[in-house]
């Protein structure tokens, strides 16, 4: 394992500012937890924290994107965004169809009064930053 560079756009911090209060916790308890998965991950020595459509993005060499966001239309919840067109949510649906809830093929849906399954979660953003690697096996390596 090597030491990762977190590369940070100072503009990410802004949006995370900009999020009202309660669900401000949540979502750097997200971005948090999408860090500290990058560094366990053999293959995976840069991240880059960016913007992509003004929300909190995440991209390494060999991933797919991850989006999180808070919408003030739906203020009791907050996701994480998958590649649309890759295989993850419609794999994560399958592997975990009874511990989250699912938006389309793009999201994993939290509910602010509810707790994370942590341990489920961080497969599913493996799966993400490492995607270009796992996409050819059946459940992307979970």
């Amino acid at each position: 394992m090597e030491d990762l560079q977190l590369k940070i756009n100072p503009e990410v911090a802004l949006v995370f500012n900009k999020y009202p209060e309660t669900v401000r916790n949540q979502m750097l308890s997200l971005r948090k937890l999408v860090i500290e998965t990058a560094k366990e991950i053999d293959g995976i020595d840069q991240l880059e924290e960016t913007l992509k459509w003004g929300e909190p993005s995440y991209l390494t060499k060999i991933g797919s994107t991850l989006r999180m966001d808070w919408k003030a239309k739906s203020p009791d919840q907050y996701a994480l965004y998958f590649k649309c067109t890759s295989r993850l949510v419609e794999t994560f649906k399958i592997v975990f169809k009874n511990t989250f809830d699912f938006e389309g093929k793009r999201a994993i849906v939290f509910k602010l009064d509810s707790e994370i399954p942590t341990e489920e979660l961080t497969y599913c953003i493996k799966a993400a930053l490492t995607y270009h690697k796992v996409k050819h096996l059946p459940t992307l390596g979970i």
